[in-house]
């Protein structure tokens, strides 16, 4: 249905009379969704709090499912007998149309996701948490090359000895990368598995599997563990709100290997599941006031911390999770505080 931007603001409208919500200064009374829009940009067009969109939705039970929004829908903010109120514009032919519960036959694939999948799904694909050692040290590993090979490539076969799922034909190969530990507890918290590549089962015998190479990333070693693909999938309609529980976290590492972080680069902190992190939470990033010597006393004094970007919870582990930096007002680093909104 033709209605997530429409529920919106007509949801923005109610909550800005009764002082729920507050409109940005200069919001637009005409907007037209075009391709590469993400929910997340257009309600910051109308919202001081851009998060704050789901809190709206849920206010409104007359409109089912308002998380579908679509390029081309062209949306009003007018305001009718002094009450603000939403219009969907769908062309002189047709007239203007108040909002109302309609069937929308365009594909939910066409819909905009509710921020850029773009800076995410690519990332997800070279990424993966393992809870604990163990699960690390006991998965099936590459015990050689085809022609013992030490290094292999697309195409090639290799082998791999240790218990497999015999409904599972299809591995990914991951080599260990960085090892996370609490920067302040020292907690072991997980293991970050560098995707390698992929490669299908095409025979076993006993506890070896002969797979055939059928992506690299690069070239596949010795020792290097198979692991199935993550179940769980990114959902482009999660839901933003604040976390249900205190967090007071860290970001404790930037995957893609850079010292300073900015809007749409991933990052990883030391709060997960069990911390009540969950994917769609959003957080605040604070920036560590800097420790001065006051000139008249010669005393050191902290400057206070300062909020600096906004970031939201898309992958959740058990003791970590991956965050989107949506925006910063200055450079993020490692080490900046997280905490609820």
């Amino acid at each position: 249905m033709r209605k997530s931007l429409l529920a919106l603001l007509l949801l923005v409208s109610a909550g800005f009379a009764h002082g729920q919500v507050q409109l940005k200064e200069g919001f637009p009374q005409h907007y037209t969704v075009v391709a590469g829009d993400t929910l997340w940009d257009i309600s910051g067009k109308f919202l001081r709090e851009p998060w704050k969109w789901p809190e709206l939705w849920q206010a409104n039970p007359h409109i089912e499912n308002p998380n579908l929004i679509y390029p081309g829908d062209s949306l009003s903010l007018v305001y009718i007998n002094g009450q603000p109120r939403l219009t969907l514009n769908r062309g002189a032919s047709r007239g203007t149309l108040k909002l109302s519960p309609q069937v929308r036959s365009t594909p939910m694939a066409d819909a905009i996701p509710s921020i850029p999948l773009r800076s995410i799904n690519s990332f997800l694909l070279s990424n993966r948490i393992i809870d604990n050692v163990e699960d690390f040290n006991k998965a099936p590993y590459i015990v050689a090359g085809d022609a013992e090979r030490v290094l292999s490539g697309m195409g090639d076969r290799i082998y791999a000895r240790g218990t497999l799922d015999p409904a599972q034909s299809v591995y990914g190969i991951f080599r260990q990368g960085k090892v996370y530990s609490d920067p302040q507890s020292k907690e072991f918290l997980g293991i970050n598995a560098d995707d390698i590549g992929g490669g299908e089962i095409i025979a076993t015998e006993g506890d070896v599997a002969t797979l055939a190479l059928q992506r690299t990333t690069q070239e596949v070693r010795l020792g290097d563990r198979l692991f199935s693909g993550e179940e769980r999938a990114i959902n482009s309609t999660f839901m933003p709100s604040a976390p249900t529980t205190d967090i007071h976290g860290l970001i404790i590492d930037v995957p893609r290997g850079v010292t300073q972080i900015g809007v749409l680069d991933v990052v990883t902190l030391n709060k997960g599941r069990r911390d009540g992190l969950a994917e769609g939470n959003v957080l605040v990033v604070m920036k560590t006031g800097e420790t001065v010597r006051d000139r008249v006393t010669g005393e050191q004094v902290k400057i206070p911390d300062e909020r600096a970007g906004l970031l939201m919870i898309f992958r959740t582990y058990e003791k970590l999770s991956y965050g989107l930096v949506l925006n910063a007002s200055r450079s993020l680093a490692v080490m900046d505080k997280v905490r609820n909104p």
